[in-house]
């Protein structure tokens, strides 16, 4: 089959075997994801790491209690070990002066170094009934069954109940668990409760994803969610979706190239979600921040371009004269380029036009320089009156300050400082009735 017909037949869930792939990992990424935010906000994100690493012990020790390969038992076994795993760090960090991430650490290494051990053992053993189990490491999703999909589905049904219900008092645990305490609320138990879905999470991965890949799906949908908002409750529902659509996308790459386990696949996947969210997320993302600096750069060399085609016309009040590019930079250090790009975009904006080679504010022009000026020396005025800077101090911060503040402050520096006529130079501050059209 060529690439469309593939991509057809996956689509279409045709094939039961990629009905049982495609919902598990969804409901797999739907779970962890949701989770994610919770342990992501505490700074737990590698509590999963370490509960992930912790069921590992659990699966070969529960094989040699039953004898043979009996998924139930497995999962059990590895449930057991993850919240032991759990307890082992909250004590570590309780009775001794090790930290919280070096309590994860430790505990993350020497369980999983046990599980290694104990695999090991099984494999060399001699036995036949435990072909796969090295499987738990990256996972196989191939081998996700329809009561597989059932449990995972009735799993993540209890834990996003337990969610929606309990979101407001999961909200104060990560935010702030000491007003929580002080409120009556109870924060251990509040605890138990994240950590066993979190334990209930890590299990039912490990079919799809395994205990090593399994970290990452409890760390990454809530990373990249961060990036796009500052609502938890958004946040969640991002984490999640970002969490299915992982588990659909690495289902599909996996489904197109047989060869490539669908475990690392989903993890990959999110990995690239976390990386496009942290380059293009509006606000937060390195692309969006870089866009929004080099905006705010542009926007201040067009007001310090209004600022001096006012001044200069300022004493005669003679704002139609042209200046060439050569007269403007005498009198501000402009770059050529941006010069001209700053004069074009005046010209779009209708603050400037072109006349005989050079360049002069229109009427609205007129009115958005002064108002720029007058920014500048009020705020002068107030360095010098209200905080009794000297007068030879205040024409930097001015500078800085002419580009932030809104016309609401502009408002209360008036009424502060009384509707002052000059600055602390003796030059006007100018006043001009009118808005200016942007």
């Amino acid at each position: 089959m060529d690439f469309w017909d593939l991509t057809i037949r996956f689509f279409s869930l045709s094939d039961a075997n990629v009905q049982n792939v495609v919902a598990g990992s969804i409901l797999l990424g739907c779970v962890a994801g949701c989770l994610s935010t919770f342990a992501y906000l505490q700074k737990k994100s590698l509590l999963g790491d370490a509960l992930a690493h912790s069921a590992l012990p659990g699966v070969g020790i529960a094989f040699l209690v039953v004898g043979y390969k009996h998924l139930p038992s497995l999962l059990i076994g590895a449930a057991i070990t993850a919240w032991l795993g759990a307890l082992a760090v909250n004590l570590v960090v309780r009775k001794t002066k090790i930290k919280l991430d070096s309590a994860l650490g430790i505990v993350l290494s020497v369980l999983f170094g046990l599980g290694i051990v104990i695999l090991t053992h099984i494999q060399k053993s001699g036995a036949g009934s435990q072909s796969g189990l090295d499987k738990f490491l990256f996972g196989q999703a191939a081998a996700i069954s329809g009561d597989d999909v059932k449990l995972l589905f009735w799993v993540t049904v209890v834990m996003l109940t337990v969610v929606v219900i309990g979101f407001s008092r999961f909200k104060l645990l990560s935010f702030d668990p000491g007003f929580a305490r002080a409120i009556g609320v109870n924060v251990s138990w509040l605890q138990f409760v994240l950590t066993t879905m979190l334990v209930l999470a890590v299990v039912v991965g490990l079919q799809a994803v395994g205990v090593v890949l399994m970290a990452a799906m409890l760390m990454t949908p809530a990373a990249a969610a961060r990036q796009w908002t500052d609502r938890l409750g958004l946040m969640t529902v991002l984490a999640a979706a970002f969490g299915m659509l992982a588990g659909l996308m690495g289902a599909y790459v996996s489904f197109l190239a047989p060869k490539l386990p669908t475990g690392p696949w989903i993890v990959i996947v999110i990995s690239v979600i976390f990386g496009l969210s942290l380059l293009f997320a509006p606000g937060r993302g390195v692309v969006s921040r870089w866009l929004s600096h080099v905006d705010q750069r542009n926007k201040i060399t067009r007001e310090h371009v209004l600022k001096v085609l006012y001044n200069s016309g300022a004493n005669d009040k003679r704002w139609a004269d042209p200046l060439g590019l050569d007269q403007i930079t005498t009198m501000w250090s402009f770059a050529r380029r941006e010069l001209k790009s700053a004069l074009s975009a005046l010209r779009r904006q209708g603050f400037v036009m072109s006349a005989d080679g050079g360049f002069h504010l229109t009427d609205n022009g007129v009115i958005e320089g002064a108002r720029i000026v007058r920014l500048h020396r009020l705020w002068e005025v107030y360095l010098t009156q209200v905080v009794n800077l000297p007068p030879d101090h205040v024409h930097r911060d001015a500078h800085d300050m002419e580009h932030v503040l809104t016309p609401e402050l502009e408002d209360k520096l008036e009424k502060l400082l009384g509707r002052p006529q000059f600055d602390p130079h003796n030059q006007e501050i100018p006043y001009i009735q009118g808005e200016a059209t942007k």
